[in-house]
């Protein structure tokens, strides 16, 4: 299975001590080099960062040239990292999108992508057993201060059959 990621669920998912989950879920998983710029040189610093840069199991891949970055930023307003993970899902006829942002979302399933976020994987994870208590990794999320609507995180317990926050 090819899975492509943008930066924001590794940066959730090491915010919660669960970026081991990705490796667990997929032996791979590969990113554009504008989100490896993102995630380790301008998080330099913070949970993801080394993690994702030691990281054996994924797998950086060269950035787009600038004229076709800005060519795809003129058509989506998006950021680059967003656009170089759906340049590179399409280039790599990815099976899976991780993706958290609405926009980037809505764009990858019109491009045919199917798109996972955050609380999928969390999902995933409990449901393989990687995750013993997700409620408890749901509130870590919420006291972190990740910006998911708390509905969401109880919907997703409520569909687990587990109590809600």
């Amino acid at each position: 299975m090819t899975v492509v990621s943008n930066a924001s669920p590794l940066i959730c998912l090491a915010r919660v001590e669960q970026l081991p989950l990705l490796p667990g879920l997929f032996r791979t998983v590969h990113i554009a080099a504008e989100v490896h710029h993102e995630v380790v040189e301008r998080g330099a610093g913070r949970p993801a960062a080394e993690t994702v840069r030691k990281a054996a199991w994924i797998k950086v891949h060269p950035p787009r040239p600038e004229s076709e970055r800005a060519e795809l930023r003129r058509r989506h307003p998006l950021g680059d990292g967003e656009l170089g993970t759906l340049h590179l899902a399409k280039r790599l006829s990815a099976d899976l999108v991780l993706l958290d942002e609405r926009a980037a979302r809505k764009l990858a399933r019109q491009e045919g992508f199917v798109v996972m976020g955050s609380v999928g994987l969390l999902e995933a994870g409990y449901r393989r057993g990687l995750i013993t208590d997700l409620r408890e990794v749901y509130q870590r999320l919420l006291a972190r201060g990740i910006f998911i609507e708390k509905r969401i995180l109880n919907q997703s317990l409520t569909a687990l059959n587990l109590e809600g926050l």
